[in-house]
């Protein structure tokens, strides 16, 4: 018998720890390579962690809520080889050394300092709980208990991240220190942006009458309306609206798409056309594939094309298509759907959601002809696809001008007015609808 270790693996160069939210797994239980043990829940996306030997589960050491770093051991499983890692090793045994007493003395002054300085130390108080990562920023910034306590959380159940951690750390003492009608003990006062936090919660109450239901929401529910408020108190945000002709696109798509299904064995959906367009124009004008740092402009080198896609509880999650100006329809086709299934079946990885330079949105799925949506940050543009729709047009002829019905659609432009002017803006959307009424009828998928 040998016992296997089973650690929080690696998720993503950002994410540094995650919340147990279930064990799919109980003790005595039999598991196999490769099947899932627990599911956990990151800032990024939740996920599950698969056992990577065969044995029986012999010991779980996190409960649900759970807060876990990445490396530690989530639980132990019992294998009948003798190849799995033995989870505890045997030290091997030391030759002791013969250290003088005055070094000896020297360092335990040291300790002793260290000690000192870093008391009291950062604990979770009441029903506000810290992780280790929260702890050592905490230690490491000199942030006392009663600022930490006063920093607004957007984890489960209001727990305070990595992610409100740089925030705030940003922030503080930028804003002159305010008079706090309330008694602070002796320690770093609390920011004046965590107490403006505070007041205006006070201030707001909602009422709830006898016949209203109270629904708690849920964790991704929580940190989409953190990133929305975020977004809009980062970015100036400003729109252009362009119409477009997709006659074209909509009778080839019809005329091919059983031949697509039958030779790639995927559908041939309207999006992947789209986001072809998109990542082309982007090329064109490089200055809408950039982020903002600051009073810096980083352009990106990748054209990385995130895709909105709407999860069964309602939420909406965006992977991200990398490098999305090197496929070819073919090789987007492939990549939209996977994407999209995998989002709806909760299997997406932390990486595929991370480092997005720009991104599209299907509000047309929905029945809206046109949106006005907040932008992604650290993006500064996001295009929204409204509903295709049969309508009257004029159609220029050299013979003459006529009414005919045309599929036409919205295409609706949100752009961060700090960086990218109203002329980028509206040049860049109609780029787009370009090459969307430009479509050959002719192409070969």
């Amino acid at each position: 018998m040998a016992r296997f270790e089973l650690k929080l693996p690696k998720m993503g160069e950002s994410v540094a720890e995650a919340t147990v939210t279930n064990w799919l797994k109980n003790v005595g239980d039999t598991i196999d390579l490769d099947e899932a043990v627990l599911e956990i829940a990151t800032d990024k996306v939740d996920s599950e962690v698969p056992s990577e030997v065969e044995g029986v589960l012999v010991e779980q050491l996190f409960n649900v809520d759970d807060v876990v770093q990445v490396g530690q051991t989530l639980a132990i499983i019992e294998t009948e080889g003798g190849d799995a890692a033995p989870a505890k090793k045997e030290e091997k045994a030391e030759t002791p050394v013969e250290v003088a007493p005055e070094v000896v003395s020297k360092v335990e002054e040291t300790v002793v300092k260290a000690k000192e300085a870093i008391q009291p130390a950062i604990e979770s108080t009441g029903d506000r709980f810290y992780s280790p990562l929260v702890r050592n920023m905490a230690s490491a910034e000199g942030i006392s208990q009663a600022e930490l306590d006063a920093i607004p959380g957007t984890g489960k159940d209001g727990r305070v991240t990595k992610n409100d951690m740089l925030a705030y750390l940003e922030n503080r003492g930028k804003q002159p220190a305010a008079t706090a009608s309330a008694t602070v003990t002796s320690s770093p006062s609390v920011s004046p942006s965590a107490v403006e936090g505070s007041q205006q919660k006070s201030k707001a109450p909602v009422s709830v009458n006898g016949g209203d239901e109270i629904i708690e929401m849920t964790r991704m529910g929580k940190l989409i309306a953190h990133h929305m408020v975020e977004s809009v108190s980062t970015s100036a945000h400003v729109q252009s609206f362009v119409e477009c002709d997709v006659t074209n696109i909509w009778n080839w798509r019809n005329k091919v798409k059983d031949a697509f299904e039958k030779r790639e064995g995927e559908k041939l959906t309207f999006t992947p056309i789209f986001m072809e367009a998109v990542a082309k124009a982007l090329k064109d004008f490089p200055m809408m594939n950039i982020s903002v740092d600051g009073d810096r402009i980083i352009k990106r080198k990748d054209i990385n094309l995130g895709m909105a896609a709407a999860l069964g509880d309602g939420n909406l999650i965006v992977p991200v298509i990398k490098k999305a100006d090197q496929l070819n329809l073919v090789g987007m086709s492939k990549a939209v759907n996977d994407l999209a299934n995998r989002a709806r079946n909760n299997q997406l990885k932390p990486d595929e959601i991370q480092g997005g330079t720009y991104t599209v949105t299907n509000v047309g799925t929905f029945g809206s002809i046109m949106g006005t949506p907040i932008i992604n940050q650290p993006q500064v543009g996001i295009l929204a696809l409204g509903a295709i729709r049969k309508v009257p047009a004029v159609i220029e002829t050299p013979e003459g001008d006529f009414i005919g019905i045309r599929f036409k659609m919205f295409l609706s432009h949100s752009y961060d007015h700090r960086v990218v002017n109203g002329a980028l803006g509206g040049q860049f959307v109609k780029r787009v609808a370009d090459y969307l009424e430009a479509w050959d009828m002719k192409r070969e998928f």
